[in-house]
């Protein structure tokens, strides 16, 4: 049994790293798998999204169930509405900035204050093809919005998401990537925050074959306030990767990082990369970032697990835990369950829509029961 898990800093300067953008993917090179962005992806499974051949359009529909004070439309490339707070970081999202045919918008009036969360549907219909996508979720000034994006069905897709959050706006997002086993999903999301603005960013990831998920925060005024969390569960033959990237270059912005992962089953592989830059202007930033990574049934064959302002660890389930539930007449498995439910427990929680809290606790325990036999104790 084979697995992978990488939990690394970026070995080339961070500045470097996230200089090179354009809308353009003739300006990106294709990759090869040495860059340093993209070496812990498999290139080989992506079905042509980073490359330059053309692929057949597959039908990937977005369906929106608005709160009743929050507005949605679409809007064309050309509108002058699309990507004006982002330029694209690499070339899969060039290509899907450029391949789109609309965007989904969905807007938040200033001050006003969503009664329910706002659901973004993205269903893929199948694989032979390729969908790119693009959505823009703008909270103006003063306003409230609990947002959801709710990925499923099969599909090769790449897509951008373009968060705005206005001057004291609060935005809360959750992303759950919850596809079938044979996707392949490449995403950017990138957030910019006002003055006094707060962003609440949760992404869970359970489905797909490979999803690589990147969101990026930028701060357009002194007092912006972002909490990034993420959960995820990487079961046999899955490659799930995050990748974050916040650019404190406003004085007096605070950010906060911190994600869970599971990993079991043979050819499991997980990456998480955490990128924080904190330039010369931006005195008085408040920054943490923590990644927890809990292994079942996995041996760590590689592994970079550094710390440089950030906390990152991984191990198998604690024994001590275990021990106690087991000398009280629990048997392993229901044990095992409980302190698995507990590592991802006090996250899961934080999530705003109950509804969705317990649809992933189902969903854990659904991976739990995948687990493979002689398990180590």
């Amino acid at each position: 049994m084979s697995a992978g898990l990488q939990g690394a800093i970026e070995t080339a300067p961070i500045t470097r790293l996230h200089e090179h953008r354009s809308y353009d993917p003739a300006d990106f090179a294709v990759p090869s798998g040495r860059e340093e962005e993209w070496r812990f992806t498999p290139l080989r499974r992506l079905r042509g999204l980073h490359g330059d051949a053309p692929l057949p359009a597959a039908k990937v529909t977005v369906e929106v169930d608005p709160a009743p004070e929050v507005k949605t439309f679409t809007a064309e490339r050309a509108s002058g509405q699309l990507g004006r707070t982002f330029i694209p970081a690499d070339r899969v999202s060039a290509r899907a900035y450029a391949s789109f045919d609309e965007a989904t918008v969905v807007t938040v009036p200033a001050r006003a204050q969503a009664s329910r969360p706002t659901i973004v549907t993205v269903t893929g219909q199948g694989t032979d093809g390729a969908g790119f996508g693009h959505l823009l979720l703008q909270a103006e000034p003063n306003s409230r919005a609990v947002i959801v994006l709710d990925y499923r069905g099969s599909a090769t897709y790449a897509d951008n998401v373009e968060i705005v959050v206005g001057d004291g706006a609060a935005l809360s997002v959750v992303s759950l990537q919850d596809w079938a086993d044979d996707t392949v999903h490449l995403s950017q999301h990138y957030a910019t925050l006002g003055r006094d603005a707060n962003l609440r960013h949760t992404a869970v990831t359970l489905g797909g074959s490979v999803v690589r998920l990147a969101p990026s925060i930028r701060y357009d005024g002194p007092g912006g306030d972002a909490e990034l969390t993420g959960l995820y569960f990487a079961d046999a033959g899955q490659h799930l990767e995050h990748r974050l990237f916040v650019d404190h270059d406003v004085p007096n912005c605070r950010s906060r990082v911190s994600y869970k992962g599971a990993l079991q089953g043979d050819q499991a592989h997980a990456v998480w990369i955490g990128d924080v830059l904190i330039r010369p202007e931006a005195t008085g930033t408040d920054t943490y970032e923590y990644n927890r990574n809990l292994v079942l049934t996995l041996e760590i064959l590689t592994g970079e697990i550094v710390g440089a302002g950030h906390a990152s660890a991984s191990g198998r389930l604690e024994d001590q835990h275990l021990f106690y539930l087991m000398a009280r007449g629990i048997p392993f498995e229901e044990a095992r369950r409980l302190v698995i439910r507990g590592f991802f427990g006090l996250l899961i929680d934080t999530i705003e829509v109950p509804e969705l809290r317990d649809r992933i606790a189902k969903a854990v325990e659904g991976e739990l029961t995948k687990s493979l036999p002689g398990v180590q104790r």
